[in-house]
């Protein structure tokens, strides 16, 4: 009861449906459809009772399963040609006799309508807390550009005045058929609308109708939106894969509520989050970053961050969230729910998934086509960015330039780079060498190399679906420790960079550089390794194990 004024919900059902056979009783996510509608107008603080209308029997016994009252329709007002209004004008009668009372508010709701909050359905009603208002109808957003056509004329005719950006025309609604609420007096056999009408406007993931295949897959897709939080970094010491990695992620999964949490002391993560225009929130220290969490209350959390400490971990597994960390050696590891490492052996553990096949790949690698190899070596790409701390660029590109090379070199040295200035001074009279701190798209860079030096680390793997011949010369004993950057992949790897001199580079450079069939074979070795189906590697092991695990806490 709201204000003293009873109100009933009326949920007509038929049996029959044009675009998808039995639609009512369909099962949508867990429950059949004519469930969600009931749901919701069960939850409301304000309504008094909930019928169901419906000439179904099948319809009528689960209806009361679930603990609704029904009441019977006559088939001949259960066919297309029948008013609702007719309908919901029996159904009143028919309830009210059951009641030996009156309603004061009659509300329809639409089983189509499953995505409707009863948070919505009661702000509806507290409208007509204004004795003015005799109706509310639930409407959508609808500005748009449109058109009608003069059926006596035989031609099409605008709708507006002037072409304007969507955000500058005038405010239109679309009703949804989610909620029609109407005083008890205006509703009659031919119509639910007072002479007052007020709107209640909706989200769009409200106002989703089943009416077709196209809308029950949309709808589905919602009532398994999820929220999960990324927490990562960007900044001069890490550089920005982990980034990027998260990127990809979110960039498909495109149906559930996600937000970035990113330190506020590393500005190069806010940069990278704010020109990609993601949702994120910034956080100084762990109490502050717990906090954020508690208001957005994410389902999953995401950990792209390297090695997580025991304590962090704690509070997270502590307030429930399944937890997924990348590429994470800290203490606070062995807490997480799963732990994806495309480069890394861990210990044999069924939490933990290691190998190339969970590497989630940059957007941007997916543009290109892959390398064709080609008789001369014309171009050459040093890249052991970041925290080249052995200066494995400059030892790289001294041997190069000894060798005699004269075709195009690009260094990429990262915005950290401890020597940037001392390089660029020294080789600036150079006219092929060309130095980067960062650059927009790092896979133009590659596929235009007939020859990439880098690092044991991630980039191997953007390398290798290019197929470009790479020589690896790994930055510490971790990347050392890496089984992909090897021959069998299609890689020469030359093994930990402080031990190789200027000779031991100009030898292997001089090896791979003067061999068309080797830096063939390496390129076929590469693209015959799938690295563009990580995300779909990631993503299906984290449904299976999600599962489980809402299905232990539901035991």
């Amino acid at each position: 009861m709201f204000e003293n004024n009873k109100i009933l919900v009326v949920i007509p059902a038929r049996g029959y449906s044009k675009n998808i056979p039995r639609k009512n009783l369909r099962l949508l996510g867990e429950k059949p459809l004519i469930y969600y509608s009931i749901d919701i107008a069960k939850a409301s603080q304000y309504v008094d009772d909930v019928v169901v209308s419906t000439e179904d029997s099948e319809i009528a016994s689960i209806v009361e399963k679930y603990g609704t009252s029904v009441v019977k329709r006559p088939v001949e007002l259960a066919t297309d040609e029948t008013l609702l209004d007719t309908v919901i004008y029996g159904a009143m009668l028919q309830k009210e006799k059951q009641a030996f009372d009156e309603y004061d508010i009659v509300i329809t709701i639409q089983p189509s309508s499953p995505l409707l909050k009863t948070e919505t359905l009661d702000k509806a009603i507290e409208k007509f807390a204004d004795f003015n208002i005799d109706s509310v109808i639930s409407v959508v957003d609808d500005k748009n550009l449109r058109w009608g056509f003069d059926d006596e004329n035989r031609r099409y005719f605008p709708f507006y005045a002037e072409r304007l950006y969507r955000d500058l025309l005038p405010k239109t609604f679309k009703e949804t058929g989610g909620i029609l609420a109407t005083r008890r007096n205006f509703v009659t056999e031919t119509s639910r609308l007072g002479l007052n009408i007020d709107l209640i406007e909706i989200s769009r993931e409200e106002s989703v109708e089943i009416n077709t295949y196209e809308d029950w897959w949309i709808a589905n897709n919602y009532l398994r939106k999820m929220k999960i939080a990324f927490v990562v970094d960007a900044y001069d010491q890490i550089g920005t894969g982990h980034m990027y990695r998260c990127l990809s992620m979110a960039s498909k999964l495109v149906f559930h509520d996600v937000v970035f949490f990113i330190n506020r002391n590393h500005q190069l993560g806010i940069d990278i989050i704010e020109g990609y225009n993601y949702k994120y929130q910034t956080y100084e220290g762990k109490s502050d970053l717990l906090g954020l969490f508690e208001h957005f209350n994410p389902k999953i959390v995401i950990n792209d961050v390297g090695n997580t400490s025991y304590d962090y971990m704690v509070d997270l597994t502590s307030r429930g969230y399944y937890i997924i960390n990348f590429e994470d050696f800290g203490s606070g590891s062995d807490l997480a729910d799963l732990v994806f490492d495309s480069l890394y052996e861990h210990e044999s553990d069924d939490k933990f998934f290691v190998g190339h096949e969970y590497y989630i790949l940059k957007d941007e690698f997916y543009l290109h086509q892959p390398k064709i190899i080609t008789n001369d070596v014309r171009n050459v790409l040093i890249d052991f960015a970041p925290n080249d701390t052995l200066n494995l660029s400059q030892k790289v590109l001294d041997a190069l330039l000894a060798s005699g090379f004269s075709g195009r070199i690009n260094v990429i040295l990262g915005s950290g780079h401890e020597n940037y200035d001392e390089l660029v001074s020294k080789y600036e009279f150079m006219k092929n060498v060309q130095f980067y701190t960062t650059v927009e798209s790092i896979s133009d860079f590659m596929i235009s190399a007939d020859i990439i030096f880098t690092s044991g680390g991630r980039i191997m793997y953007q390398v290798c679906s290019l197929g470009v011949p790479c020589i690896v010369i790994c930055k510490d004993e971790r990347e050392e420790r890496t089984l992909f950057g090897s021959p069998e992949h299609g890689f020469v790897n030359m093994g930990m960079g402080s031990y190789l001199s200027q000779e031991d580079i100009i030898e292997q450079f001089n090896i791979v550089a003067n061999d068309f069939e080797l830096r063939q074979a390496m390129n076929n070795k590469m693209l015959e390794i799938d690295l563009k189906h990580g995300f779909e590697e990631v993503w299906g092991v984290v449904k299976s194990k999600y599962r489980e695990f809402n299905l232990d806490n539901s035991k």
